[in-house]
């Protein structure tokens, strides 16, 4: 079981697992990859690299696709504005509506209004979340585990998708019939897995096909036998390279913690996404071509990691 996070590993002395491979090779396996969590800026939290950037830098290693996620607005007005005036660079810009107290909670509009401009994904609520909070109150070292806003923000108002009897509460079953209605992926956002299964059921019997769990290991507590019941379910799980990079604030994994995910989710169902773009963190290409390295390393194909980095989420997706 994966209830807690382990002992922080000393990244600073730990070689880079890109280092022992040729640039060429780990180029030629990040060509066409997908990055479905890339927090890039301007944001309220510190980041590395901005929007314009990072699409540059994806462009440069082949990336296919690039998913801007910010937990306190939707970037899609901003990936719109980059396909019209980057377009040459032939990565396409993806976001989605992240459902926070920013956004107005479990908010139908905001939905709306992110489907009209052409998001291709909801999160569930994140930083908002009550099981979020529940850790943030739960853990002193919280705050080392994740990054934290650059100024002092309002106190959050925790959000659930459960009501005090356990049931999935009306606006969000509203919220499925949009989403099902639109075709887009369902993330099950910072909810805690005893949220997600009743979310994901929900969702399926009202037509929504692409479900995402997000760093199931991390937050979101499932244990790798609740991971593989995801998967039958039709879901894809998402692992994030910050947990296993070295040089990462957040390298907080092994190479066999990896695996050992890998092989719950089976490889046709996992997606590695960066989760990078915080001061202080490799740039999420850095990262992609670390946790290639790492895949290669624990014995894992080239048409696996293919998979993993890029055949995967352009499934979901539906690229």
């Amino acid at each position: 079981m994966i209830k807690n996070i382990p002992d922080r590993i000393n990244s600073t002395t730990e070689q880079s697992p890109a280092a022992k491979y040729d640039d060429a090779l780990l180029s030629e396996l990040l060509e066409g990859a997908i990055d479905l969590h890339c927090h890039s800026g301007p944001s309220v939290m510190p980041r590395c690299i901005d929007h314009i950037e990072v699409m540059k830098e994806g462009a440069e290693a082949g990336l296919r696709a690039i998913l801007i996620k910010d937990h306190y607005y939707s970037a899609t007005p901003v990936t719109e504005l980059l396909m019209r005036h980057f377009g040459e660079l032939n990565v396409e810009m993806l976001s989605g509506v992240p459902l926070n107290n920013s956004t107005g909670g479990i908010n139908r509009f905001a939905v709306d209004h992110g489907i009209k401009l052409g998001a291709k994904l909801v999160w569930m609520p994140t930083f908002s979340s009550k099981n979020h909070i529940d850790h943030h109150k739960s853990d002193k070292d919280f705050e080392k585990k994740f990054p934290t806003t650059k100024e002092k923000m309002l106190a959050p108002i925790e959000l659930s998708v459960l009501d005090d009897n356990g049931n999935l509460i009306d606006e969000v079953k509203f919220i499925l019939d949009m989403i099902a209605e639109a075709d887009i992926v369902l993330s099950g956002g910072h909810l805690h897995i005893t949220e997600i299964f009743p979310l994901f059921e929900e969702a399926k019997k009202r037509g929504v096909k692409k479900l995402l769990v997000n760093h199931p290991s991390y937050l979101i507590d499932a244990t790798y036998e609740e991971m593989g019941e995801l998967v039958k379910m039709g879901a894809f799980l998402e692992h994030s390279m910050c947990m296993f990079v070295p040089g990462s604030k957040f390298h907080f994994y092994t190479p066999e913690n990896l695996d050992k995910l890998i092989k719950a989710g089976t490889v046709d169902r996992t997606i590695l996404g960066s989760d990078l773009g915080q001061v202080g963190n490799p740039t999420p290409v850095e990262g992609f071509k670390n946790v290639i390295a790492t895949c290669l390393d624990i014995g894992y194909s080239h048409d696996d990691i293919k998979k993993m980095v890029g055949g995967n989420a352009a499934r979901l997706m539906g690229l």
